[in-house]
């Protein structure tokens, strides 16, 4: 599922997900990955909301950001 945000909307969410959350992106990525081993975009948004009450913004932007990055590592 691709987001229909610009790259600059993006990089500000997840600026203010420190400020917003209390926790570093860094530890919203170890969640992701330490979660329950969803595949889909939406299924690991929706799991991010319930189980941590992130906004949808967020909670999208953090699985995009884990998706764009585990990209680089491939490349």
């Amino acid at each position: 599922m691709s987001l229909n945000r610009s790259p600059q909307t993006h990089q500000i969410l997840i600026e203010r997900i420190p400020r917003v959350t209390g926790h570093e992106v860094s530890t919203w990525l170890s969640r992701l990955d330490e979660g329950p081993g969803l595949l889909r975009f939406t299924e690991r948004v929706n799991w991010l909301r319930a189980e941590h009450n992130l906004p949808h913004s967020y909670a999208s932007a953090l699985v995009h950001e884990s998706d764009l990055r585990r990209r680089a590592i491939r490349a």
